[in-house]
């Protein structure tokens, strides 16, 4: 799984590890692979750190998410955190193959993807559609499970912006009415196990809006699954 993450890789010149500068090869060698990318104790619903032993964090206690489970493969941390913005702003599409090699190695991912019935990538805007030129969570769906990715079934009808621009008390608001389900599929939903996918999690903010928002349309489980998660 680690060889089939690095050779997706070897698409920048010159091939130098970006991590220890190691030669030759890939933006991220093996080493760096195994050295960075390790499971880590997670909460089950929202995926951030937690000690060994703990099933849920604090605040999943107290307010459960929409979601039957949530899962990541790695931390928004170094070196990941410039990967990802490689991937999504400097027209790195070809990477998806090799994010997604990692996503599956990731504990119990690959269960997730084999019992769903559909995956469904987190929509983007047009306005950052037309900036970036692909989807960039699309991608991701089409590198893990090409056959079971439903694109335009979830749909993003305003634009907001960026997460990251806002106050953690203002991500909640900002998200709210942003996703519909195509009216037209509501009937493929219903009943259904779903994997909801994005590149990044942050506050949790727009997959547990989009994760309602799906449940409301009939879904009977869902599983949020996403690359990165901030702490």
């Amino acid at each position: 799984m680690f060889r089939q993450l690095i050779e997706g890789f070897s698409q920048r010149v010159p091939s130098q590890c970006a991590v220890c500068h190691a030669w030759p090869a890939q933006p991220v060698c093996e080493a760096c692979v195994q050295a960075f990318a390790q499971p880590r104790p997670r909460c089950s619903t929202c995926s951030l750190p937690v000690p060994a032993g703990m099933r849920h964090c604090g605040n999943c206690v107290l307010h459960p998410p929409p979601v039957d489970q949530c899962l990541a493969a790695v931390d928004y941390a170094y070196p990941w955190s410039g990967l990802v913005v490689d991937f999504k702003f400097h027209q790195q599409p070809g990477w998806a193959r090799s994010l997604g090699a990692l996503m599956r190695s990731a504990p119990w991912v690959e269960p997730a993807l084999e019992q769903a019935d559909l995956l469904v990538p987190m929509p983007l805007s047009r306005q950052r559609l037309h900036e970036r030129g692909f989807n960039q969570t699309l991608q991701l769906a089409r590198a893990l499970e090409p056959d079971k990715t439903a694109p335009g079934l979830l749909l993003r009808i305003h634009d907001t912006p960026p997460q990251s621009s806002l106050p953690r008390k203002e991500r909640v608001r900002s998200v709210q009415g942003v996703y519909a389900v195509d009216p037209l599929k509501v009937a493929v939903i219903k009943d259904k196990r779903l994997v909801l996918l994005d590149d990044v999690m942050t506050s949790g903010a727009s997959l547990f809006t989009a994760a309602r928002v799906l449940r409301e349309a009939g879904a009977a489980h869902i599983t949020g699954l996403v690359f990165a998660r901030t702490e």
